[in-house]
């Protein structure tokens, strides 16, 4: 299976709508959102753009609750999580953030296959070896915005546990 991750879309709907074609394109079957959509009609937007089950954050720039709360209601497959949550799929756990630091600290608890965040832009993979001796990933998708270069967002693989950056160009 794999799932797409976006984080940090600050309202740029031509590089969303792009994730959401490659994302399509790539086969993936879940969405992440590690937060900062923004306004509200990017949720809309995520919504009609993708079937499968989307998973949102908020960040520190998510505006309108109550109106993100409204459009995520329209949309049976769209969870609106706040600032935290973990989940299970198909046997992997996930964990998901907006905020480096405590993302970190999550990835390094062990209990996790995949931690992501945002926040800070930058794209980053790595490997956080678990108290089993076995590894997980902890990683930010980097923006959508395309502030700091081309925009990216991650694809990760649930039977490989890689986690790869995508770029949109």
């Amino acid at each position: 299976m794999y799932i797409a991750v976006f984080s940090d879309s600050h309202d740029q709907i031509a590089h969303l709508e792009a994730a959401l074609a490659a994302a399509n394109q790539a086969g993936a079957t879940m969405l992440l959102h590690c937060g900062d959509l923004c306004a509200p009609f990017m949720l809309d937007r995520m919504g009609r753009g993708f079937g499968g089950p989307i998973h949102v954050v908020f960040g520190n720039n998510d505006g309108d609750g109550r109106l993100l709360q409204t459009i995520a209601g329209k949309y049976p497959q769209i969870t609106l999580h706040g600032i935290y949550t973990e989940i299970e799929v198909v046997g992997r756990r996930l964990a998901m953030i907006h905020y480096p630091e405590p993302a970190r600290r999550i990835a390094e608890s062990g209990q996790f296959d995949l931690v992501v965040y945002g926040h800070d832009h930058q794209k980053h993979v790595e490997s956080v070896t678990k108290a089993t001796g076995s590894s997980g990933v902890l990683a930010n998708p980097g923006e959508l915005l395309g502030m700091n270069g081309a925009p990216t967002w991650g694809l990760f693989d649930t039977d490989s546990a890689d986690f790869t950056l995508q770029t949109i160009r």
